[in-house]
């Protein structure tokens, strides 16, 4: 590639955002994901309704005041869905075929309306799939802390992968196949 002439439009470059595939992980790596989220009354609220959880401690603030923390809680699983979001486009955006399984899941301290929750992933294990030909599976500890550095949340995810080079098959795969179903 050579250097382009003064006055020249410059050469096109297209990234496409995504994870890492499985063949770029390796264990001890850790991913801190930033930015955090910030956990709303409204999202608390709308994330509990629709997942037809009544637990009163996440919707009915005079009840939440007569509890322990006297305050409503931020719903445990909406804090697992936002760590297990805040990882994806550092960890499997676009690299992902399946997720596994969480386990090991464990809420050492509550979350409250308005608490900042911040997310890392460490990589704990890569092993090929017996199964599925270039993929893997990844397992990785998750942790989310809260803005004062209170872990709230800690989980493992275990996901299957894509390696680079089997998914660039499977792409070319497909859009061959797609052609032909055209023609």
């Amino acid at each position: 590639m050579g250097r382009a002439e003064p006055g020249a439009a410059p050469e096109r470059v297209e990234i496409v955002q995504r994870g890492r595939y499985a063949d770029e992980l390796a264990v001890g790596q850790v991913y801190l994901h930033r930015p955090g989220r910030t956990l709303t009354e409204a999202d608390n609220v709308l994330f509990t309704t629709l997942t037809m959880n009544p637990q009163a401690l996440h919707l009915d603030h005079a009840f939440a005041q007569t509890q322990s923390f006297g305050r409503p809680l931020v719903n445990s699983m909406l804090t697992l869905s936002t760590l297990v979001g805040l990882a994806v486009a550092q960890t499997t955006q676009g690299t992902l075929v399946a997720q596994l399984g969480l386990g090991e899941i464990a809420f050492p301290a509550p979350v409250f309306h308005g608490d900042t929750l911040y997310g890392c992933s460490e990589v704990t294990a890569v092993r090929e799939s017996s199964s599925r030909p270039g993929q893997r599976i990844v397992t990785f500890a998750m942790t989310g802390e809260n803005q004062h550095g209170d872990v709230v949340v800690r989980a493992e995810r275990t996901c299957l992968m894509w390696t680079e080079a089997a998914h660039a098959d499977a792409r070319a795969q497909a859009a061959a196949d797609a052609a032909e179903e055209r023609a």
